[in-house]
C-alpha cells in the first residue's frame, strides 16, 4: 500500500491527520535510508518519494526541499542521562555505554554520521547535535566549566571515531569488540577527558 492511501478506510479530520502523520513518517524513513546508503549530495527528492511510494511533490509540501527533509529526517534526541544524576567517577563508563546502545538501536545515528563526514549541512547537524546534548553533561562534571566545550569535543572525538569504525568502515577489529569490551577500553579515556585536571 502506497504511504499517500494508507489509512484509507478512516474518514474525516481524525482520518486525514493519520494519513497526514503516515506519509510523514514513510517520507522520513526513506529519507534517513537514502541518506545513509547515497550520502546528502547523492540522496534526490525523487528517489526518496520513489522509495516511500509517494509523488516527490508530497515531499517538497511536507518538506520544502532537502535541507529541510534532511533536518527533521536527523532529528536526533541522543536521550542524555540526566547530568545531575551522574556519578563523577562513573561518567566515562555511563556515557561509553549509553552511546553504544544508542548507535546500535538509532539507524539515524550512522545516517548522520555517513552524511556528516562529506556534506557540510551534515556536519553541521551533528555539532549542534553534540554541542546541545553532550556540553551541559560536560559542563556539570567537569572541574572548570569554562572548559565544557573542549572537554565534550574530546569525548565527542572517541565516541565519534569508535562509530565511525565500528558500523560506518567497518573495520573487522572493532567490529569484533563486544560491547563490554569497548566500555572497558575508551570508558577510562572519557572519563579521563571529562574530569581529569587540565594538563
Amino acid at each position: 500500500m502506497r504511504a499517500s492511501d494508507s489509512s484509507s478506510t478512516e474518514s474525516g479530520t481524525g482520518g486525514g491527520r493519520r494519513r497526514s502523520k503516515d506519509t510523514r513518517d514513510a517520507i522520513l524513513a526513506a529519507a534517513r535510508e537514502r541518506f545513509a546508503a547515497d550520502g546528502y549530495e547523492r540522496a534526490t527528492i525523487r528517489a526518496i518519494a520513489k522509495d516511500a511510494g509517494i509523488d516527490p511533490s508530497m515531499v517538497m509540501r511536507y518538506y520544502g526541499n532537502k535541507e529541510g527533509l534532511f533536518a527533521a529526517a536527523v532529528s536526533i534526541d541522543l536521550s542524555m542521562p540526566d547530568p545531575g544524576s551522574l556519578l563523577r567517577q562513573d561518567v566515562g563508563r555511563t556515557l561509553v555505554a549509553h552511546f553504544l546502545g544508542m548507535w546500535e538501536e538509532n539507524e539515524v545515528l550512522t545516517a548522520l554520521l555517513r552524511v556528516g563526514v562529506t556534506n557540510h549541512a551534515g556536519a553541521e547537524r551533528m555539532q549542534s547535535v553534540f554541542r546541545d546534548q553532550l556540553i551541559p553533561v560536560a559542563r556539570e562534571v567537569c572541574p572548570d566549566p569554562e572548559q565544557a566545550p573542549a572537554r565534550a569535543a574530546l569525548g565527542a572525538a572517541q565516541l565519534l571515531g569508535l562509530a565511525l569504525t565500528r558500523y560506518v568502515l567497518r573495520f573487522p577489529a572493532t567490529v569484533a569488540l563486544s560491547r563490554e569490551e569497548i566500555v572497558a577500553w575508551l570508558a577510562p579515556t572519557v572519563q579521563r577527558y571529562l574530569t581529569a585536571p587540565s594538563p
